[in-house]
């Protein structure tokens, strides 16, 4: 089984889990290629929703094409769930995200659910966060002193480029990748994330900050977890 039908699976898981929600309600919907699973396989189903909230302009893309109803976040009071993948999850549900580049506005909608369940296969499980390269978008005119900041946490920090997926924003490999925010992302390799609620609260106070790809205190309540066995389902 390949990593595009490990993602299949523990989308379907997935759906399954969150049509045993109440008809009607909202749910939060992340960014990436197994969300996107999850997004095709709740198609059939989306009038058990009454609106979704997207955490990214690619997923409000998707959702819109299946025909969901998209609803903006400020007009939404109670949202039970979110269902988003991660880079990286550890053993208390902690995580790294932001690989896609959407890290601030799925910390937004994690911190409106009263419930997180993270999707992903088994190759994200780790013992320590940071072999993940730690996202961190910034406002960019403070790319230089953010830079010195987080080069003394002790990892290797990297401006993001763009890739040839964001083309339909005008952007080229040469440039600085732009997140749906405007913002730019700084990527820190070489950590061991130890001590991830400090961590993440340590870097949201650097000025020029717009969040970090930690998702400590926003973390998983439940994890899917795919591998060629099936779907394995924890709680945090």
């Amino acid at each position: 089984m390949n990593q595009d039908q490990l993602k299949q699976l523990v989308g379907e898981a997935a759906r399954d889990e969150v049509l045993k929600l109440a008809a009607g309600q909202v749910l939060g919907v992340g960014t990436g290629s197994t969300a996107n699973c999850f997004i095709d396989a709740l198609a059939p189903h989306k009038h058990h929703f009454s609106g979704t909230v997207s955490s990214s302009n690619a997923t409000t893309e998707r959702l819109l094409k299946h025909g969901f109803k998209v609803l903006d976040p400020n007009d939404v009071d109670v949202l039970p769930t979110y269902v988003d993948g991660a880079d990286e999850i550890d053993p208390a549900g902690h995580m790294i995200k932001g690989g896609g580049g959407a890290l601030t506005r799925e910390k937004i909608i994690a911190s409106m659910a009263k419930q997180f369940i993270c999707i992903c296969d088994a190759s994200k499980q780790v013992a320590v966060l940071g072999n993940f390269a730690l996202p961190v978008e910034i406002i960019p005119l403070s790319k230089g002193i953010v830079t010195q900041e987080l080069a003394k946490l002790g990892g290797t920090v990297s401006l993001r480029m763009a890739k040839d997926t964001r083309a339909d924003l005008g952007q080229t490999p040469s440039q600085p990748f732009v997140t749906d925010n405007g913002g730019w992302i700084l990527d820190v390799a070489g950590l061991k994330i130890t001590n991830p609620l400090g961590l993440e609260t340590q870097i949201n106070q650097i000025a020029g900050v717009i969040t970090v790809g930690l998702f400590a205190k926003e973390k998983a309540d439940i994890l899917l977890v795919s591998n060629v066995l099936g779907v394995s389902r924890m709680t945090f």
